[in-house]
């Protein structure tokens, strides 16, 4: 396997248009159904709305995976029910607590798919390191949006503009468990279709 290959790129190649176009689709579907699912975890119940994300961003690429990203969260500004249920629908999303999060969804299935490319996500290990520190990484927008950006935009609201223990308490203390979880999982997921390939 190439030192700059992706999962996608070894098994397909070259892919042409119009397969990019139904791997953007199958990669949307792929994320909404891991959003819409929830699952038990201390101290909340986890979506695996990150897990998809990170599985597609690591197998597409940065390009494709970023593109595809864009692709999910315009399906959700349209106001299809591809959203975590506790996210707002439609536009309303992008001005909602999560807004720095969904944005910053794309810059994550960016980043892994770089990480695949310069060969920093290879085995188990370097891939789950990879996507917990990515992982990690989302947190600026996510918090950057409703501790500066929104007040700025002019959204009054309870969550704008509060203080970092505010944001510590509800935005992240109770995520982080599930967040490495999800890293794991999608190492786990993505070095699974490296090591199916290798046995063809």
């Amino acid at each position: 396997m190439g030192g700059n290959a992706t999962l996608l790129s070894a098994t397909l190649g070259q892919e042409g248009l119009v397969r990019k176009a139904l791997l953007v689709l199958g990669g949307t579907i792929l994320i909404a159904l891991a959003a819409r699912t929830s699952v038990p975890m201390f101290p909340v119940p986890m979506s695996l709305q990150t897990l998809a994300i990170l599985a597609v961003g690591f197998s597409f690429g940065s390009r494709l995976g970023a593109i595809t990203v864009l692709a999910y969260l315009a399906q959700g500004f349209a106001g299809l029910p591809v959203f975590t249920p506790s996210t707002m629908m439609g536009p309303l999303a992008f001005a909602g607590p999560t807004a720095g999060f969904l944005l910053g969804f794309v810059a994550m299935a960016w980043a892994a798919g770089f990480a695949a490319e310069r060969g920093l996500a290879r085995g188990f290990l370097g891939t789950a390191v990879a996507g917990i520190v990515i992982s990690a990484l989302l947190y600026v927008p996510g918090i950057a949006w409703p501790m500066a950006v929104a007040s700025v935009t002019g959204i009054e609201a309870g969550w704008v503009g509060q203080g970092f223990g505010y944001y510590w308490t509800y935005f992240i203390s109770s995520f982080l468990i599930g967040d490495a979880v999800k890293a794991i999982l999608a190492a786990l997921v993505v070095t699974g279709g490296w090591a199916a390939l290798a046995r063809r």
